[in-house]
């Protein structure tokens, strides 16, 4: 299976060598650890002339729960662009009301349906509106999924609704790179696995104990997405840079 030679250094600082001088990027669940880590890195970064941070209180907001404000924010960035990097970092492992699923019996339409409009049907939404405002040369989409969403590798089960939930989010983000590539063929949309990162997400299974920091993880998952060409487009990489199955 092809892998991107992603160093193996805990924190690694990437040049972005593909993106132009001063190239313009956007990061979407901004306020969340690996998003905040993200936005942090862009902003230091010296190539990148722009950072637009998206959440449910900048301006303009954008809230998974409300369809229209990710319509409205696409649009209010339009003159903004294009953009050259866009990343989806929002998503929902947990919450107050709910932790995941370890048995058939424990399934609920309320928390089948949070997962998925966060997971699913917010950043579909996003490929919708947002990849209009990808840079015609040099335009990266990644949207973060989880390998626990991969069909192919669930060996251990429980997990329903984020499992089901990314698996759905793969298969949006391979079906919308296909349709794109035919108007834009240097856009490159990819799923990225970010690992398990200390946050309040891993919290509870120990990510604090064996998650790799968000620097650390948004650090490399930036050196994968340097390493990304048009051919790459509709694929499914972890941090490392393994290409994993859908």
């Amino acid at each position: 299976m092809t892998a991107l030679n992603v160093p193996a250094k805990e924190i690694v600082p990437c040049p972005l060598d593909s993106f132009p001088q001063g190239f313009r990027a956007l990061v979407i669940g901004a306020t969340g650890a690996i998003g905040s880590a993200f936005v942090s890195q862009l902003e230091a970064h010296p190539k990148c002339e722009v950072v637009e941070a998206l959440h449910r209180r900048s301006q303009p907001a954008i809230d998974f729960n409300q369809e229209a404000s990710i319509a409205g924010a696409a649009a209010s960035l339009a003159g903004q662009g294009p953009f050259h990097l866009i990343i989806n970092a929002a998503g929902v492992l947990h919450s107050l009301q709910f932790m995941p699923e370890k048995r058939l019996a424990s399934l609920g339409y309320e928390q089948m349906m949070q997962s998925f409009r966060v997971n699913t049907f917010g950043p579909a939404m996003v490929l919708s509106h947002f990849s209009g405002l990808l840079d015609a040369d040099r335009g990266v989409m990644a949207v973060l999924s989880a390998k626990v969403g991969s069909i192919e590798d669930n060996r251990l089960g429980g997990w329903y609704s984020y499992r089901a939930s990314k698996a759905a989010l793969n298969m949006f983000l391979k079906t919308a790179a296909i349709e794109i590539k035919r108007t834009r063929p240097n856009a490159v949309l990819v799923a990225l696995h970010p690992g398990t990162v200390t946050s309040g997400l891993s919290q509870p299974f120990g990510g604090a104990d064996i998650g790799q920091t968000p620097d650390a993880a948004t650090g490399k998952m930036l050196n994968v997405i340097d390493q990304l060409t048009p051919e790459d487009s509709g694929r499914f990489y972890a941090y490392n840079g393994e290409r994993l199955p859908w």
